[in-house]
C-alpha cells in the first residue's frame, strides 16, 4: 500500500532550525522515500511500511532530545507525489 504523509515538527527552543533540519535528513537517509519541503512542511511518499519504519525512527531520534518538539503528522493512504 502506497503512503503520502505531511508533516511539521516544532521544536521548542530558540535554535529551532537544527533540529529540524537533521529531521528532515534523517528521512532523506532511505532512498525508497520521495521526500519534499517546502516553507510550511515536509511530505514524505513511498511504501506504507517504509514510511511508517522510516517516520518511527526519525521521531525517535528527535524525541530523544532534552527539549520537547510536537510534530504534526497528516496521512493519506495514497500516493499524492506530485512527481
Amino acid at each position: 500500500m502506497k503512503l503520502s504523509a505531511e508533516m511539521s515538527l516544532y521544536p521548542l527552543q530558540e535554535e529551532y532550525e537544527k533540529p529540524i533540519l537533521e529531521f528532515i535528513e534523517d528521512l532523506r537517509s532511505n532512498p525508497e522515500l520521495s521526500v519534499k519541503v517546502n516553507t510550511m512542511s515536509t511530505q514524505v511518499f513511498g511504501d506504507f511500511d517504509v514510511v511508517m519504519g522510516e517516520l518511527k525512527k526519525a521521531m525517535k531520534k528527535a524525541f530523544g532530545q532534552e527539549l520537547a518538539r510536537i510534530l504534526v503528522v497528516k496521512f493519506i493512504n495514497s500516493d499524492l507525489n506530485p512527481e
